[in-house]
């Protein structure tokens, strides 16, 4: 088997673990090729029937302070924004309108999570636009292709059994979490060691008891 020389980094500018991701994408093996796929996580999470971390008071301040105490450890300022959950919509269209470049990210997850501001404000889009070169910000929001490659990206995350942020998908395999890096690295380097018996059984490690769970909504 060749080794992956490819990257999908799966992300939504609502997660906070986004942001403590992103530096670390740095550590993966210089020709690994890193695409970025921004998502809609309130879609993936509609379609697995999930809560998101906010949805349930006490894990939403478990999470939060979960969140400044790691990225204190490693060292990057943190400030979240006004309001969490917010609406990301228009962030994560401008990634695209921008290219969906390492630039275009670091930007809008650096104004979100480092800065504190609130990307659901139109002038703060506004501001981001002009830094990364969309002239007209509301045009291209607006744009159906823009709109579209949104949707696909999710449709194509859900597809591939992604079900949070952020998640790396390398070759046939997907690594969840900010703290995953360092597998996706060894997966990246020697992924023959990812398929040794006691990797493949958990494939097929039998379910001993399942709860019923409410149905999904359409």
């Amino acid at each position: 088997m060749a080794e992956p020389k490819r990257a999908s980094w799966v992300f939504d500018v609502i997660s906070p673990f986004a942001y403590l991701a992103f530096g670390q994408l740095a550590r993966l093996p210089p020709d690994i090729e890193v695409e970025f796929v921004p998502v809609l996580l309130a879609g993936m999470l509609a379609h697995f029937g999930q809560l998101g971390p906010a949805e349930i008071p006490s894990k939403r301040r478990a999470t939060y302070r979960f969140v400044l105490w790691r990225a204190r450890r490693l060292g990057l300022p943190l400030r979240m924004p006004p309001a969490h959950p917010f609406n990301p919509l228009a962030a994560l269209r401008l990634i695209i309108a921008a290219g969906s470049n390492a630039r275009a990210v670091g930007a809008v997850l650096d104004a979100v999570f480092k800065d504190g501001r609130d990307v659901a404000d139109p002038a703060v889009i506004a501001v981001l636009a002009a830094t990364l070169g969309v002239s007209d910000p509301q045009r291209a929001l607006s744009d159906p292709k823009v709109k579209e490659r949104l949707r696909d990206n999710t449709n194509w995350a859900i597809d591939r059994g992604v079900f949070g942020v952020p998640t790396l998908v390398i070759g046939e395999e997907f690594f969840w979490g900010h703290d995953a890096v360092d597998m996706a690295c060894d997966y990246a380097a020697d992924a023959q060691g990812f398929e040794t018996p006691d990797m493949r059984a958990l494939d097929t490690l039998p379910i001993g008891v399942a709860r019923a769970l409410p149905a999904r909504p359409k």
